[in-house]
């Protein structure tokens, strides 16, 4: 089995490496702004869509060109990249999986990528790496890069830079020592219920740091702006935004590894919460009901981080050799697991199961998670459409498990 993987670390650079960082990242948010300002002017003067071939031969053009000369300045594959970045932004909004490509703003997202590995050399062993334009930079070497290098991808997030390595590398498929399976039914009041009754705190991480942000959000605001004090309070609220997002994706990893580890099949609900957490306020005209409800619901649904679960479970099931399947998500909470009777009103309370038919009491959220096991077992002997991976019959190494 092929693995692609990548490895994070925090660079180390000196001060005239950091504004070569900045340069950097800042030619190829020009570019890829330039670009998209080109394509849309391009479409309102009804012609045909820019390919990548041809926006490259504009590339060459604006690093010879006379307006933006610092532009060779910047090594040309990652500008190069940004317009292929570029390009996959189009075709994923044409494909209906993406919105309208963004212009990019300085501060957000800052970043760039070498993508050929011939150009970059790796010394593990000095805690160093060498990229073209930057010389060596060090980074916290906080663990072995395993595989051939691809490519490498430079960020900038809350005043640091990170250094992201991909590789490549044939492993055996493993075979996992895990033989149960579990449903998992997501939550707010708990982050996740397990079928055999067991369930995963919320971490809440942005509501833990929501009064903090909003204080110095409120200092940021009464600064003038980009002056030296607002940029200080800006980097305040961008080091709290970090801390939420880096303790969210700790507490995702941990949750998801002892998953993976401990069980042979995963069945999760197929949520779209893209949908479950749109905005309600409306228009000025058609204005939208209980809007203040629903945007702390929103927030509350977004600080979980399902997506970024049901990915990071994905990839860690199939490393594990498991397995993680979703089923449909529909009325898994107001189905009753003995007598299967479907009803709004077997709900009582958000937390408090009892079917009406059969008196059949449990808690809400473990009977999501018990019957989100049963329908993924339904599903898995019918070989059903709706499941994400195609399966006719249960494999084996865990054909012996009994549905709950």
């Amino acid at each position: 089995m092929q693995r692609h993987q990548a490895f994070k670390y925090e660079l180390m650079p000196n001060g005239e490496t950091q504004r070569q960082l900045r340069r950097f990242a800042g030619s190829c948010r020009f570019v890829y702004n330039k670009a998209l300002a080109l394509q849309q002017a391009n479409h309102e003067a009804g012609e045909k869509f820019i390919g990548y071939v041809a926006m490259a031969k504009h590339l060459t053009a604006w690093r010879n060109g006379v307006e933006t000369p610092w532009l060779k300045d910047a090594p040309v594959h990652p500008l190069q990249h940004a317009l292929k970045d570029l390009d996959k932004a189009y075709q994923n909004f044409f494909a209906k999986r993406a919105d309208f490509p963004r212009f990019k703003r300085k501060g957000s997202g800052d970043s760039f990528r070498y993508p050929d590995p011939k150009q970059i050399k790796l010394d593990s062993g000095n805690s160093r790496i060498f990229l073209p334009k930057l010389g060596w930079i060090r980074y916290r070497n906080s663990r072995d890069v395993l595989g051939e290098l691809r490519n490498v991808t430079v960020s900038s997030k809350g005043g640091q830079w990170f250094v992201s390595i991909q590789t490549q590398r044939e492993v055996e498929l493993p075979a996992t020592p895990a033989t149960t399976a579990i449903g998992i039914d997501l939550g707010i009041a708990r982050f996740a219920t397990l079928s055999d009754g067991t369930w995963i705190e919320s971490r809440n991480s942005f509501k833990s740091k929501q009064a903090k942000l909003a204080k110095y959000q409120r200092r940021m605001a009464h600064k003038q702006k980009f002056s030296n004090n607002w940029k200080k309070a800006k980097a305040n609220v961008q080091k709290i935004h970090t801390q939420i997002a880096n303790a969210r994706r700790d507490f995702l990893h941990k949750a998801t590894t002892t998953l993976s580890q401990n069980h042979a099949l995963v069945f999760i609900e197929d949520l779209q919460v893209g949908n479950m957490s749109k905005s309600v306020a409306g228009t000025a005209e058609n204005p939208g009901k209980n809007v203040a409800q629903k945007s702390g619901l929103n927030k509350a649904i977004l600080d979980q981080g399902w997506g970024e679960f049901r990915r990071q479970l994905d990839y860690k099931m199939a490393w594990k050799g498991g397995m993680l399947f979703t089923v449909p998500p529909h009325y898994t909470s107001q189905e009753c697991p003995e007598c299967h009777h479907v009803a709004a009103d077997n709900r009582q309370t958000q937390a408090r199961f009892v079917c009406v038919q059969c008196h059949y009491e449990n808690n809400a959220d473990h009977v999501g998670a018990i019957n989100v096991l049963e329908r993924g077992y339904r599903l898995l002997a019918c070989g059903d459409a709706a499941l994400s991976r195609s399966v006719k019959q249960e494999p084996t190494e865990v054909s012996q498990l009994s549905s709950v």
